[in-house]
């Protein structure tokens, strides 16, 4: 079983320890003087050096070219599993890709005017597929820390912690999805009561509402991952993130939701 007490809390633990404030922060200065000014060893900065770098340069643009195939099958393999529950995902992240793509294909051409002895063209392009990949970069960093691509998926809206109302229809014995202020929440009916979970699946952000209960737990119905209802702990991967749970009261005739503490 996988749940609270595996890989998160742990982790959490070791943000508590302020014994390592102090070596930190000391290294954290001394790496920061070590590099202030200093522009990174790429080969746009060697191949503007020229003369005894040149070699270097084309290296690092082989080893780069190389090193973006295994990186764009885990990026795209991210993509895929997370695009299908988010337009804004899918949209970012097809951009984000044919930028990259962009990219890896001026280093190819940029390598064969190199091994062609056209130096000057192949510095060229090396210099436009750096100016692409810094927008790639830039795209890249809005999926990772605007969007929550590869990280838990509803660290970034935990839900509400007061009671707030909840746009939602009369739940029923399966799941249905409902919406307390800006938060997606599953509700199931369990006898008199309600269970709410976070719509939002953590692992890549599919709508459990599409999903199954079965035995007390929601399956999420695009990798399988199940969270119980009593708690939101993780009873089955690849989710490694519990799901926020909610209380459920009803204040006249709607519904108020508020995430438990």
């Amino acid at each position: 079983m996988i749940g609270r007490t595996h890989g998160r809390v742990p982790v959490e633990a070791v943000e508590r320890i302020s014994a390592f404030d102090r070596p930190a922060k000391r290294a954290g200065a001394t790496v920061r003087g070590a590099l202030a000014g200093r522009p990174a060893l790429r080969e746009a900065v060697l191949d503007v050096a020229g003369g005894r770098h040149r070699g270097a340069a084309d290296r690092l643009v082989l080893l780069g070219a190389l090193a973006a195939l295994p990186a764009a099958l885990t990026g795209a393999t991210d993509w895929a599993d997370t695009e299908a529950g988010d337009d804004r995902v899918r949209r970012a992240g097809a951009a984000h890709a044919a930028v990259n793509g962009g990219a890896l294909v001026l280093q190819l051409a940029s390598l064969s005017a190199r091994r062609r002895g056209r130096r000057r063209m192949g510095v060229g392009l090396s210099l436009a597929a750096q100016g692409l990949l810094g927008a790639g970069g830039m795209l890249g960093g809005h999926l990772a820390f605007a969007r929550g691509v590869g990280v838990d998926q509803t660290v970034f809206d935990p839900g509400p912690s007061d009671w707030t109302p909840l746009v939602a229809g009369e739940p029923g014995a399966g799941p249905s999805s409902g919406r307390a202020g800006e938060t997606p929440v599953v509700l199931v009916r369990d006898g008199a009561g309600i269970r709410a979970l976070h719509d939002r699946c953590s692992h890549r952000g599919c709508s459990l509402a599409g999903g199954r209960i079965d035995a007390g737990a929601i399956e999420c119905p695009c990798h399988g991952s199940r969270f119980s209802l009593d708690d939101g702990r993780v009873l089955r991967g690849p989710a490694t993130a519990p799901q926020p749970v909610f209380d459920v009261r009803r204040v006249g005739e709607g519904l108020e939701a508020r995430r438990r503490a």
